[in-house]
């Protein structure tokens, strides 16, 4: 399957930034036995390339994450990444990503960094920070931008996501609500999927709420 495809499913994908991940495997099923199935790890943890190689081979839907340079981008799909994510507008990690045949999803802001992510062939694109627009900018977004599979980051929590998606998001990341640093390299995987369930629970909660 897709990874933009379980990720549409999901609602969300979980983006881990930690100082160390001793289990890649175990973190990526915990966060699956809660409900979120894709999980972003990212360039600023030291080892990303075997940690990534690690949770794909154990089956996992794990993607690249702060991938700011074509090397980065290569290095990461030879290493079993099933998507990658920039903070920003790369166009040579898109030639990278977009030859290779997996979802791009990349980092913007503003109305026109949304219009060349998508010229430059992003899947999806990230809005970046989050938190400094509000979800109502996201259907601001999708005036211009009907098509466009808006991804909301930083600043995303259990009481906000679900406005993001009821806003015209396709999908939300959970960041440290779900994966906690601590709890990460503590190896808590039982907490981390409680934390996943509960989110999930929150947005389908509120999703049904609002609709009613």
């Amino acid at each position: 399957m897709n990874a933009l495809t379980t990720i549409r499913e999901d609602r969300a994908l979980s983006v881990v930034r930690a100082p160390h991940i001793s289990d890649p495997a175990a973190l990526a099923d915990a966060l699956a036995r809660g409900g979120i199935r894709a999980l972003e790890l990212t360039f600023t943890t030291p080892g990303v390339l075997e940690l990534i190689r690690a949770a794909s081979d154990a089956g996992a839907v794990v993607g690249a994450g702060t991938v700011l340079t074509s090397d980065q981008a290569r290095s990461a799909i030879d290493s079993g990444a099933h998507f990658v994510v920039t903070p920003g507008l790369r166009p040579d990690v898109a030639a990278i990503v977009t030859d290779a045949g997996i979802p791009l999803m990349m980092g913007a802001l503003t109305p026109s960094e949304v219009m060349t992510a998508l010229d430059l062939g992003a899947d999806a694109v990230k809005i970046f920070p989050a938190r400094t627009v509000g979800p109502a900018y996201f259907k601001d977004l999708l005036g211009p931008f009907p098509d466009a599979r808006l991804v909301p980051s930083g600043g995303v929590n259990a009481g906000n996501a679900a406005q993001f998606l009821t806003s015209g998001a396709v999908a939300v990341t959970a960041g440290t609500d779900v994966v906690p640093p601590a709890s990460v390299a503590a190896a808590q995987w039982d907490d981390i999927t409680a934390r996943a369930q509960a989110f999930v629970t929150a947005i389908s909660a509120d999703i049904k709420e609002g609709s009613s």
